[in-house]
């Protein structure tokens, strides 16, 4: 009866160790900019992040995770529920709209830009201090600034989606432009 039952555990053991694999895995397979830029949709914010100031920036060049996925084990069930629930719905979308121009992507693009920026502030921007550990800020203004923020309590998020929103206000208006 004993070799039964070591059996059994060193089967269940062997099971646990390929579905944990399996997990981490995929995971990482999901989590690559190539996978995410395989959806037609995803191809226009790519291109543009090409061209932000974020990329080449300290000889850094950011892949979709590194600001959509929260990283590191002890960060890795928000990464399966991002890729869970908030790809599931784009997934959805991907096959309910059409994104075959960037003129019908735009047409969805502050909603979507909205869900990321919502999803940083929920994560209390984790994804934003990976790289923004020790924010250096430029100028006199860009350190008052850093400096009313850590007095008034804000978060990194809160200072950055002020920042986007008025580059989005900006970008709105070239869209209806079009």
């Amino acid at each position: 009866m004993a070799i039964k039952a070591g059996g059994t555990l060193l089967t269940g053991a062997l099971l646990g160790i390929v579905m944990v694999a399996v997990v981490f895995g995929g995971e990482a397979a999901v989590s690559t900019t190539e996978f995410c830029t395989s959806c037609h949709s995803m191809t226009y914010p790519h291109e543009e992040l090409k061209t932000s100031s974020h990329y080449g920036a300290l000889g850094a060049n950011p892949g979709c995770k590194d600001c959509h996925i929260p990283q590191g084990f002890k960060n890795f069930h928000l990464a399966v529920a991002t890729h869970v629930v908030d790809g599931a719905r784009e997934l959805y979308l991907e096959f309910a709209n059409d994104y075959s121009t960037l003129e019908k992507f735009n047409e969805r693009r502050l909603i979507m830009a909205h869900d990321a920026r919502m999803n940083l502030k929920k994560w209390d921007s984790n994804t934003c201090r990976e790289c923004h550990k020790n924010p250096q800020p430029p100028g006199a203004d860009a350190k008052a600034a850093h400096k009313k923020m850590e007095t008034e309590g804000q978060k990194m998020t809160d200072a950055a989606i002020k920042q986007v929103d008025e580059a989005l206000k900006t970008k709105e208006q070239e869209i209806m432009q079009v």
